[in-house]
């Protein structure tokens, strides 16, 4: 799972970095808040852990922008500031949680796993059309019919399920699934794409993975784009 820290404090930041990429999170780190509201529109992270005062914007203002672009990203905002019109101010911009510093490094791990079970990131199994993908045995099953998808093939469509109809740029899917820091290319995404789409047609799924010019691509049932339009 991603992480997103918007945090000014670059000791604080780089140190909570740490003892989450030791509890086997990615992590991705940000100093200012005008760039953190642009990497977190991206909606790529499973949560986004967000200070307050920052330069350049604001942790309310980024929370607000977030949630204006409908990216439904959990939010955990981190503040000094612990007065209950701050708490309320943070909530009604959009965070899921309000955590005031100092805090002990295990009741923002509660909080960390509450938020991302609340969203539904701990299920079983992800399921779309008559087709359903098993996260713990990357099994792809239609009905009878299975087939065991590789590493990279699951991380691709388990993203696609995640956002099911909504558009995923190559860029997206390579910063989810690659990282930032790996050399693979736009060309990656079309071989996994390609991969995916036989997986699909060999078990008789009705999933179709369509690519929309400069937008990417979305996951589409068969026979529901025709059922739209009549």
């Amino acid at each position: 799972m991603k992480i997103l820290i918007i945090e000014d404090e670059k000791l604080l930041a780089d140190s909570l970095q740490d003892m989450l990429e030791k509890k086997g999170f990615e992590v991705q780190v940000v100093y200012d808040g005008e760039s953190g509201a642009e990497y977190a529109e991206l909606g790529i992270y499973d949560l986004l852990i967000l200070d307050v005062m920052m330069p350049k914007m604001d942790g309310y203002e980024v929370a607000r922008q977030v949630r204006s672009k409908r990216c439904s990203t959990p939010i955990l905002m981190l503040t000094a500031k612990s007065a209950l019109e701050d708490r309320i101010m943070g909530l009604n911009a959009g965070a899921d949680y309000y955590l005031t510093k100092p805090f002990d490094s295990r009741e923002l791990m509660a909080c960390i796993n509450a938020l991302l079970r609340r969203q539904g990131n701990q299920v079983d199994e992800l399921s779309y059309g008559n087709t359903a993908l098993d996260l713990a045995s990357c099994m792809l099953i239609c009905g009878e019919n299975s087939v065991r998808l590789s590493a990279r093939e699951f991380d691709v469509l388990r993203f696609m399920l995640q956002n099911k109809g909504r558009n995923l740029s190559k860029e997206m899917i390579l910063a989810k699934v690659w990282g930032y820091d790996s050399n693979a290319v736009e060309n990656h995404v079309e071989v996994y794409v390609g991969f995916l789409r036989k997986k699909l047609a060999s078990i008789g799924s009705d999933l179709r993975i369509v690519a929309i010019r400069r937008l990417g691509y979305h996951l589409e049932v068969e026979g529901d784009a025709e059922k739209a339009s009549q």
